[in-house]
């Protein structure tokens, strides 16, 4: 097994299965009735993951003029929505993490079956025979996702019940895998192909800003046409805006075998933050007042 082959084989599907059981370690069965008070706004959400982002990624791909690999690339971030990340910002911007881990959690056993669908049809209709990506078994990458995603996330749910102390450790400790993901395959890129990072972040790295922008605006509308406060707005923004990089660098780089489209994922990823990072700022004072009055 080549270098390539071991990251995209063994280092991106554990960084996956680390993250998500670290999701697992912070929810109880409680929490999914906690979801259940807050039925339209839980609904909502989903709502935004499910059905709103992949139609922005259509839209951003037509919009830009992108073909073939970057089109693909782009709908494939959008069909990853939230993750650990988008939990870990929405804690430190003050928002409401029981909001945004329910969330997390409901769309990510939603998308176990969605991601495969939407990918058996988006490799013919952006490709067109202009790539070599591998043909796409919905079988297996459904069992490939149960085994990176829902697995772990049960096990960290069972730790969390079993061993309360422990998991609260643990999920400190794993807090920070997103991000150490994102950076260690962006620095591996570079290694790869530097030429390659420069030309992807050129080509597809206005759409993929402006893809983030809309999410987070997206969000933020949402909050503002339910008619909640500041906190459950930049929550929203964080969930709807903030995609799981590192589940589309699973499916690009480990999945589909595409170094391009996993570099372009990269991109996403620190746009995202960058972009995630300014949000918060802009909403710290307004959380902050919202907090004082309570």
């Amino acid at each position: 097994m080549g270098i390539i082959g071991f990251v995209n084989g063994v280092l991106i599907p554990i960084g996956l299965a680390l993250i998500m059981f670290s999701m697992g370690l912070t929810l109880r069965l409680a929490d999914f009735a906690f979801a259940a008070g807050l039925r339209r706004l839980v609904a909502v959400g989903v709502a935004a993951h499910m059905l709103l982002l992949p139609l922005l990624g259509l839209a951003v791909g037509r919009l830009f003029g992108l073909e073939h690999e970057l089109a693909l690339a782009v709908f494939i971030i959008a069909i990853c929505p939230t993750g650990t990340t988008s939990n870990a910002l929405t804690f430190v911007g003050g928002g409401n993490v029981a909001l945004a881990v329910v969330l997390t959690a409901i769309s990510s056993l939603i998308t176990v079956f969605t991601i495969p669908l939407l990918l058996a049809w988006a490799i013919p209709h952006f490709m067109d025979g202009a790539g070599k990506l591998p043909e796409l078994s919905m079988l297996d990458t459904i069992a490939k996702l149960v085994r990176i995603t829902v697995l772990p996330i049960a096990i960290g749910m069972v730790v969390r019940s079993r061993w309360p102390d422990v998991s609260i450790s643990l999920a400190r400790k794993l807090k920070p895998t997103a991000f150490i993901v994102l950076l260690a395959m962006l620095g591996f890129s570079i290694a790869i192909s530097f030429d390659m990072v420069i030309r992807n972040a050129i080509a597809v790295g206005p759409a993929m800003f402006a893809l983030n922008v809309l999410a987070l605006a997206s969000g933020l509308l949402i909050g503002r046409l339910m008619k909640v406060g500041p906190r459950d707005q930049m929550t929203l923004a964080i969930e709807v805006g903030v995609q799981n990089a590192t589940l589309a660098l699973f499916l690009t780089a480990t999945v589909l075998g595409s170094l391009e489209l996993s570099i372009s994922q990269n991109v996403y990823g620190v746009l995202m933050l960058a972009n995630a990072g300014i949000l918060i700022r802009l909403f710290r004072a307004r959380i902050a007042a919202e907090a004082s009055t309570e």
